[in-house]
């Protein structure tokens, strides 16, 4: 890695440490702490989707004509002033302004340092990239929620108000560390009157490869990460009858597994089609989901079904760690020169979407319904393994195997073998 991709790793780093301190306790600090009810805090956490579903369509646009990096330094500056006003808020309107701000600055982050990843990387290089983006994102939150976890006391709001405080001065010294980044020189558009936001957005969904990648990504993300806090985790505790302490430890299994396979996995990634690579991650899920069943529906004893819980988060992580080097770099390969920012926002677009819908949906089937529950989601993730496949007749070569497209070249520029390559 370049200095300039090993900085953007450091502070991207950074700000997951900083969210991991507030991020699992910011529904009790809402609902308990500040004594704002129960209603209120679902609404802080409606307001994070909603600020994000307002600000990426014009994050893109941004991106492209400004460059990610000043974009990046805003949002940064605005999520350390939402961070620190919601740690110091102590009324619903004040609570759910911060909160605004501070789901804005986050939600555009990942577009902007997404962008950054794809300058400072080439095609061979960017699947290793953005792997060990996600191993430090899930290495940062489950350390900065340790830390958090020993610094809170629910009997007093100023532990809280340093949590944020603490993630607000991440996100400022992430600033500083993105400050000093040198990114390769690439393409902008600076013609507005010829290429507007509109014309942006038609000239995507013209793109039928990264419609059909879209339609994929909602269903990826609807049906894992929009489950993991809502309707799974409402289903072990009503069906499976899973404690509290048991669903900390599946979530603490869902990180260890990212954080000891994501790197044992990638040498296998970085050589197949990524098309099939997801499509592989889809069967994965539909396991996870037969033993998430077997947890709550089976006839075992408890201890088998907590152990089968906490087993479905583990190959959901498993899941995940195949993800991160296949569907990032693929947006970033399916996107025109200079338009990577735009496709980068359209896609955490649909994402957050996905982790708007999936709770909405999967927290009260989960709690009431469970085998429908668990019928629902295991079809669903038979459908990414589908949908993968027919993505992958749409890609080219070095969009879905850049590994083979790289080798090919190298064996091109060899002479005469370049001959047997051609033909």
């Amino acid at each position: 890695m370049g200095a300039a991709m090993r900085r953007i790793h450091v502070g991207n780093a950074l700000s997951a440490f900083g969210l991991g301190f507030t991020v699992p306790y910011l529904y009790v600090y809402v609902a308990q702490v500040r004594g704002l009810g129960a209603m209120t805090a679902g609404l802080v956490l409606a307001v994070f989707a909603v600020a994000a579903l307002v600000v990426l369509p014009l994050a893109g646009r941004a991106i492209v004509r400004r460059g990610p990096l000043p974009v990046l330094l805003a949002t940064l500056v605005t999520a350390a002033v939402g961070a620190l006003s919601l740690g110091l808020a102590g009324s619903a309107p004040a609570v759910l302004g911060a909160a605004a701000l501070l789901g804005a600055g986050q939600a555009v982050m990942q577009p902007a340092l997404a962008t950054m990843i794809v300058d400072c990387s080439a095609a061979e290089t960017r699947s290793r990239a953005f792997a060990t983006q996600f191993f430090l994102q899930n290495l940062g939150l489950g350390v900065g929620g340790l830390i958090g976890g020993h610094l809170v006391d629910t009997t007093r709001v100023s532990s809280f108000t340093l949590l944020f405080a603490i993630e607000a001065a991440m996100f400022l010294l992430l600033a500083v560390v993105m400050s000093t980044v040198r990114t390769p020189h690439a393409p902008r558009i600076a013609d507005a009157p010829a290429l507007s936001a509109k014309g942006g957005w038609r000239q995507l969904l013209e793109n039928r490869a990264m419609v059909q990648l879209s339609v994929l990504g909602f269903v990826l993300f609807f049906a894992c990460y929009g489950q993991f806090e809502s309707g799974l985790s409402a289903y072990g505790v009503e069906a499976a009858g899973i404690s509290t302490s048991a669903l900390g430890t599946a979530l603490a299994a869902n990180t260890l597994m990212i954080v000891v396979a994501q790197f044992a996995v990638l040498k296998f990634v970085e050589r197949r089609r990524r098309s099939r690579v997801i499509a592989g991650v889809g069967l994965i899920w539909a396991v996870a989901w037969v033993v998430a069943g077997y947890a709550g529906l089976g006839h075992g004893s408890q201890e088998m079904a907590t152990a089968a819980f906490v087993s479905t988060y583990a190959l959901f992580g498993l899941g995940e760690a195949m993800l991160s080097p296949t569907v990032a770099p693929l947006v970033a390969d399916l996107a025109p020169t200079g338009m990577a920012g735009q496709y980068n926002s359209a896609f955490a677009l649909v994402k957050q979407f996905a982790l708007a819908v999936g709770p909405a949906v999967g927290g009260p089937l989960g709690a009431s319904l469970p085998t429908p529950y668990i019928a629902t989601f295991l079809l669903f993730s038979l459908g990414i393994s589908v949908l993968a496949i027919r993505l992958g007749k749409r890609l080219t070569t070095a969009q879905d195997h850049p590994w083979l497209a790289a080798r090919s070249r190298v064996v091109a520029r060899g002479g005469a073998a370049s001959e047997s390559v051609s033909a």
